[in-house]
């Protein structure tokens, strides 16, 4: 039954991300030049402008102060005619206020403010509820310290509020405000200096300063349109008399928009252009690419374009990264952080919390829901990968439209990433979900491998066995369990005696052992020197055995080569173990990491072992027994994925399918669907809305 709720279902990249990405124009300078045009005498021309919910309240802000915008959005054009700093006499006309209602854009309401009260007369700045609570208390403050009169309507700090004021000549001319909630507030007190012959801002140096490079870009915006702004200290910014002038204004991408799109890159694989913003970019959020590329990303950086690609070695390395200046990217980090080897910590960001919504504790628990080891901090928040962990699943984005873009990366890596309200992107991004299906690699793109495999590795216990078998038999292809020759080694090594942490003597079973693996009917078949071992090697002591094995360098280095011995002479196959993608064919056609909750794959191995023994299958085993085996799991996950040689991992450019919740039907098909989708004529995978899911 449709509850008329739309959710977006994320499709997993299986041949990575490439392209140049058309971005819209930065919602930062796209609300400065706006207002900036709006302001100034004659005609102005605004081309790369962003249309999105906080730019078109802009758009109807500067309308009800009297300018006359012509918009193309076909050519993403503004054309303004100002209002040469003055208030209309139509303002005058009334007894009531004017109303400027600002949406959802704290942007709008923070410029306009100080902008209505140098113009002078009445006005009511209002907006939408999740507006109505984000607080204006040293915004308020500063203009009353200005002599302005702002009286709010509802709760304190808070929209709607009601602005009188005489103008411009009735107003002092030197402000000192805050900066450690939001740099806005600063820069609409600087935004508004022109209008009002000129402005003293001072920058309490008691606190720290948040979002340094947007005053610097306001700045940058004002001067293009005329305005004179003296930076004495770097804390105290001097807008002299003058006035704005009408220009033509070309506007950058959106360095916001473009982390996305970067980090898409870094985490499947492949290389995304964005053509715009280089070293010469006014915009702070470009930094976000030289993180990435301290995260081993391939990065490079020109004049006018910024490159990323995914790491040389396939691997992402954790870190700590100040964002204060830069902060719009913390999410985009942290679902970077999901798949980047060790622990991140992102700082500098407690003021994030006074969002849309609190991005720090809810980014925290939405990458907490999806198996990701993540914590909130008073500043930041810490991230530490766990690829066992990774879950399919729902993600409330809070209404926040960064979330939602965040949280659709982890979605290209994810099978099973569903998001609660992909409309919500509209606010800065409405394309967001269309470019980024535009960067999704085909199977074209890629040379085809001489020897097509489909890798897939998961830890113990994840139903890898079952679930390639089946794979293989649905595409007619050969199928190879490389875990079973670990087992079989372990089985043959235990039966002769040999210490398992004598590493030479393993390995030389490994080597001398006839180890055969035939599957007939669905069925495998594994001989060790001509005994049949198929039940052995699924025994409790091989259980707790074969890890210790496969740690062994040597015995890796052989059987890894028995296995691209195999896919050789029987022309590929599925293949299925713990580092096939990573380490045996990294550059297979295919690569998924199968994975389950500890709990879960527990159960599935006591029901497996059951019905080894004779039993139904259908009896559920003991909660003790369950817990105590997923003990163990857990114990062998750490072992396995922190031994020196081909730890187990997420391979670079793996899909990861979390099984938890799915039929082995289910596993089955959403595999096989990835494979069609990487090797074959591609169907339309762009975002799919499922109505009442």
């Amino acid at each position: 039954m449709s509850t008329g709720h739309v959710i977006g279902v994320i499709d997993p990249f299986t041949n990575g991300a490439s392209g140049s990405a058309l971005l819209p124009g930065s919602k930062s300078i796209t609300n400065r030049a706006v207002l900036c045009a709006a302001l100034a005498q004659g005609r102005s021309t605004l081309d790369g402008v962003l249309f999105a919910d906080d730019t078109e309240a802009m758009i109807e802000a500067v309308t009800a102060l009297g300018a006359v915008v012509r918009v193309n959005r076909g050519k993403r054009r503004l054309v303004i005619d100002g209002i040469g700093g003055r208030r209309s006499e139509s303002h005058d006309a009334g007894d009531e206020p004017i109303m400027v209602h600002a949406r959802s854009s704290g942007t709008t309401a923070r410029f306009i403010l100080p902008v209505v009260a140098a113009l002078g007369g009445r006005w009511l700045l209002d907006g939408d509820p999740q507006l109505r609570a984000r607080p204006l208390d040293d915004l308020l403050a500063a203009q009353r310290s200005l002599g302005v009169e702002v009286h709010e309507l509802g709760e304190h700090g808070c929209l709607p509020i009601e602005v009188k004021s005489a103008g411009a000549e009735a107003l002092l001319r030197h402000v000192r405000i805050r900066a450690d909630v939001s740099s806005q507030f600063a820069t609409g007190l600087l935004l508004a200096g022109p209008v009002r012959g000129g402005i003293h801002v001072e920058i309490d140096a008691e606190f720290d300063t948040v979002s340094r490079p947007y005053i610097d870009m306001t700045v940058s915006v004002m001067e293009a349109f005329g305005a004179n702004v003296v930076v004495p200290s770097p804390d105290r910014y001097v807008v002299t008399e003058g006035s704005y002038r009408a220009a033509r204004y070309p506007i950058e991408p959106d360095a916001s928009a473009a982390s996305y799109v970067w980090a898409a890159a870094a985490l499947c694989g492949g290389e995304v252009r964005v053509d715009g913003l280089g070293s010469h970019s006014i915009q702070g959020d470009v930094r976000f690419a030289e993180v990435l590329g301290e995260m081993g990303a391939d990065v490079t950086i020109s004049d006018d374009a910024t490159t990323v690609g995914a790491p040389p070695d396939g691997v992402l390395r954790a870190g700590t990264f100040d964002l204060r200046d830069f902060s719009d990217t913390a999410q985009t980090l942290a679902a970077v952080a999901a798949f980047a080897d060790g622990t991140t910590s992102i700082e500098g960001i407690g003021f994030i919390r006074r969002k849309e919504t609190d991005r720090i504790a809810n980014t925290a628990a939405e990458l907490a829901k999806r198996g990701v080891d993540a914590t909130a901090e008073l500043d930041g928040i810490t991230v530490r990968a766990n690829p066992f962990g990774l879950r399919a699943g729902l993600v409330d984005c809070h209404g926040d439209h960064r979330m939602a873009m965040a949280m659709s990366l982890i979605g290209l890596r994810v099978a099973g990433i569903d998001i609660d309200d992909p409309d919500c992107v509209a606010k800065t991004f409405p394309d967001f979900y269309d470019v980024l299906e535009t960067l999704r690699a085909s199977p074209e793109m890629h040379s085809a491998p001489e020897v097509p495999v489909i890798a897939i590795d998961g830890p113990a216990a994840s139903g890898k066995s079952s679930a390639a078998r089946a794979v293989a038999a649905e595409l007619g292809m050969d199928y190879l369990d490389t875990g079973a020759m670990y087992r079989a080694v372990a089985w043959a090594a235990l039966g002769a005696g040999v210490d398992l942490d004598d590493l030479a003597a393993v390995a030389k079973i490994a080597r001398t052992a006839q180890i055969e693996i035939s599957t007939a009917s669905g069925a495998q078949q594994v001989t060790v020197d001509g005994v049949d071992a198929t039940a052995a090697i699924r025994s409790a002591e091989v259980d707790r055995s074969v890890s210790v094995v496969a740690a062994n360098p040597q015995v890796r280095w052989v059987l890894t080569r028995r296995q691209r011995d195999w896919a050789n002479r029987v022309g590929g196959g599925v293949m299925e173990g713990r580092d096939i993608g990573s380490v045996v064919f990294p550059d297979a056609i295919l690569k998924v990491f199968l994975t389950a909750t500890a709990g879960e794959r527990a159960r599935r191995r006591l029901v497996q072992q059951a019905v080894g023994a004779g039993g139904t299958g259908h009896a559920m085993p003991p909660d003790d027994a369950v817990a105590a085996l997923a003990a163990e799991l857990s114990e062998r996950d750490a072992l396995d994925s922190g031994r020196a040689d081909s730890p187990l991992r997420v391979a670079p450019g793996a899909v990861v399918v979390d099984t938890s919740e799915l039929s082995e039907d289910e596993a089955v098909e959403t595999i096989t669907a990835f494979y069609r989708r990487a090797t074959g004529p591609q169907a339309p995978t762009r975002m799919n809305h499922l109505e009442g899911r």
